[in-house]
């Protein structure tokens, strides 16, 4: 008797699982891929720049990709700029929504991070209306991407694959001269090299569009005052040029909160210059956060002209490089479906919070008291086999090649700076904290939750795309 109860109650069990399997694949069905891409020029005009920049050195874009498979949508949105502010990122979600039917929860709007676009420009919102009418406008550039590239959905083929590129380091670094933690390229840092891709062809196979997922920090161009995308702006051109302009290279900004270019003239050259600039005033900004741009720096002096002549040649070689790794993946991604099961989600974590009670760059302990807990808002979007988890912050490589040991998804990528941008700024991954760096220093995450927080929540989401 009692082993036929237990063999019920098994039986129960099991048809129980077999319907939330069910439940599970009916939410993430297989369908044919179809796939649009498109890009929208959003620089802005001489009047929307702030006093300070001296003019555009490149355009800028808003890039999307959108995927379908028939009962599914998600796109995937990349925009030049430093960062997407939460009450941006709202509206354009609501704006997309009503313009695609694509459910807020689908899209993936990623920054670049590029220091090269002016931060205002981005940032206006009804509690500073001041640059209002332009942001509106540039919101409405974005959400034409997104439309145009909906607009030219066909059906196609999709490949991954993944190489790796050399021009991104851990910027942490213990100076052995002054004896402190400070920036500059630590070559025996955690840095992940990986360069992730996702290729889009037509079903006669011609490329439609390129996501690469990579993780540097775009501030080669930040002293030159002129509007740029940076490193990844020339990335993407470079492959799009490679095409003759046929296909859109949507970045995906990897977890680069620690990453600096591996040639970054700021940390030395023209920083000394500075300081030593700032000295003759009677200030003393060797611990400070540097002035915006290339502020307190003579242009008129012909070291500093050669440097910075330097810093834009610097910009399109690394940019060239990190393309040409892009296009060899290209070429080697063979392995093509043309039907897939589509899913996404975005949940939010909590975490403790701090804030800090003194200033200074780096090289000295910070004072903290306990603060309200911060938010931090991660998501998932399944392609085929391909899980691209997303976090509204900056995050060290570290947390971001944890996911990917510990996903259970072979083809896993991360994207920050995506779907908003945290209040709490950097995240440090836990062995971290005890860097004195001004990453660590200002992070408002206290240790110990919020690397967990961002792995597990966005694997416990990967059990929901189960196919």
């Amino acid at each position: 008797m009692a082993n036929t109860r237990n063999g019920r109650a098994f039986l129960s069990i099991a048809a129980l699982l077999c319907m939330v399997a069910s439940c599970l694949v009916q939410a993430s069905e297989l369908g044919s891929l179809r796939v649009g891409a498109a890009k929208v020029d959003i620089t802005p005009g001489p009047s929307e720049l702030p006093d300070h920049y001296r003019g555009i050195l490149d355009r800028v874009f808003s890039r999307a990709i959108v995927v379908d498979n028939g009962k599914e949508s998600v796109a995937l949105i990349t925009v030049d700029a430093i960062l997407i502010p939460d009450p941006v990122w709202k509206r354009l979600t609501e704006r997309i929504f009503a313009a695609t039917g694509i459910a807020a929860k689908n899209q993936v709007i990623t920054a670049t991070g590029t220091h090269s676009v002016p931060a205002s420009w981005s940032r206006a919102t009804s509690s500073n209306p001041g640059n209002q009418e332009s942001a509106t406008g540039w919101e409405t550039k974005i959400v034409d991407s997104v439309v145009k590239a909906k607009q030219k959905l066909q059906p196609a083929r999709m490949s991954y694959g993944q190489g790796a590129s050399y021009i991104n380091v851990q910027r942490d670094i213990f100076d052995p001269v002054n004896r402190r933690w400070w920036e500059g390229a630590d070559y025996e840092g955690t840095s992940d090299k990986a360069v992730q891709v996702i290729k889009f062809v037509s079903l006669s196979g011609d490329p439609l569009a390129v996501y690469y997922n990579y993780g540097v920090f775009n501030v080669v161009t930040g002293t030159l005052d002129l509007v740029s995308g940076d490193i990844t702006g020339a990335a993407s051109k470079y492959i799009e040029d490679s095409f003759d302009s046929g296909v859109v290279a949507v970045l995906s900004a990897g977890a680069h909160g620690d990453q600096n270019p591996i040639y970054f003239q700021q940390t030395y050259d023209l920083r000394e210059i500075r300081i030593n600039e700032y000295a003759k005033q009677g200030k003393d900004i060797r611990i400070a956060m540097p002035p915006p741009g290339g502020t307190g720096l003579d242009r008129n002096d012909p070291k500093v002209a050669k440097l910075m002549k330097q810093q834009e040649r610097m910009n399109l070689s690394m940019g060239q490089l990190l393309g040409e790794e892009v296009l060899h993946v290209m070429r080697h991604a063979k392995r093509e479906v043309s039907a897939v099961r589509i899913y996404s989600d975005q949940r939010t974590v909590s975490c403790p919070g701090r804030t800090r009670l003194n200033e200074g760059r780096g090289g000295m302990a910070g004072i903290y008291e306990d603060d309200e807990p911060v938010e931090l808002r991660i998501g998932l979007t399944m392609i085929g086999d391909v899980a691209i988890g997303a976090v509204n912050a900056g995050i060290y490589s570290a947390i971001g090649l944890r996911l990917k040991r510990e996903s259970p998804y072979a083809h896993t990528m991360i994207t920050t700076a995506a779907n908003g941008f945290t209040r709490g700024g950097y995240v440090p991954d836990d062995a971290s904290y005890g860097h004195e760096t001004f990453a660590v220093l200002n992070s408002k995450f206290k240790p110990g939750c919020a690397e967990s927080a961002i792995v597990n929540g966005i694997i416990d989401m990967m059990p929901d795309a189960s196919y």
